[in-house]
């Protein structure tokens, strides 16, 4: 990484996102005015229900979205500026498995390391899927793996570009106690080597066990963003 590297991995200003109404339906307000900073080399947790509009903000940070309004810089670069260099600066996984049932997993990262425009001589194919537990099944299919093995892999091909943020999008729903240990390690060591980590959860325990801040949600506003402890003092 740079050596001028920004003290917010993710800030976002006054940032607005109404999506127009279709088929008679009313337009909906995604996102009022947020704004937001989120430190370098943090654990980030972002919290808050369904439709509050967490899902809107990391879709507009990863160039999926376009806000409607406001501004925001994924690792010091402007999205609106740089779009290109702001999305190679994040890696996002997302809640749903998105994979080709029959690629192997090597192929899979591999493939995805060539739409970044990843020289073979640079790619860390084998390095990935060893420090994601998946060296032994790099030949196995998407489809004969199981549900955490899935996950890593998407973890895996968040991480192919050497992002130096990484938002994991509900990473533990639905998935068994152990899995859910398994990778929250998997974040710490990633934090650990210096990936600044957006986490977006259900879970308060989840948020607990592994952010330093946690910022909360609700209908497309931030309500709440303290430090985990004492965010947590102030709800007990």
């Amino acid at each position: 990484m740079e050596t001028n590297e920004p003290a917010a991995a993710i800030e976002v200003k006054d940032l607005d996102k109404i999506y127009p109404g279709t088929g008679g339906r009313a337009a909906k307000h995604a996102l009022k005015g947020v704004s937001l900073a989120i430190p370098r080399g943090s654990i980030f947790g972002l919290l808050g229900p369904n439709g509050a509009g967490k899902s809107t903000l990391i879709n507009i940070l990863a160039g999926l979205v376009r806000k409607s309004g406001g501004k925001a810089w994924v690792w010091g670069i402007d999205i609106d500026k740089q779009p290109r260099a702001a999305r190679a600066a994040i890696g996002v996984v997302p809640q749903e498995l998105t994979l080709d049932p029959y690629f192997p997993a090597r192929a899979a990262l591999e493939l995805q390391a060539g739409l970044f425009g990843i020289p073979k001589v640079a790619r860390r194919t084998d390095e990935l899927l060893k420090v994601l537990g998946l060296a032994d099944k790099a030949t196995a299919s998407a489809r004969s793996l199981s549900g955490g093995m899935r996950r890593r892999l998407m973890v895996g091909k968040a991480l192919v570009h050497n992002p130096p943020v990484l938002v994991l999008d509900e990473p533990t729903a639905g998935v068994d106690v152990a899995l859910r240990q398994q990778l929250w390690d998997y974040v710490r060591l990633l934090n650990r080597r210096g990936t600044t980590v957006l986490l977006t959860t259900h879970y308060l325990q989840e948020a607990e066990a592994l952010c330093d801040r946690i910022a909360i949600m609700a209908d497309g506003q931030v309500v709440a963003n303290d430090t985990t402890g004492a965010l947590l003092r102030g709800v007990e």
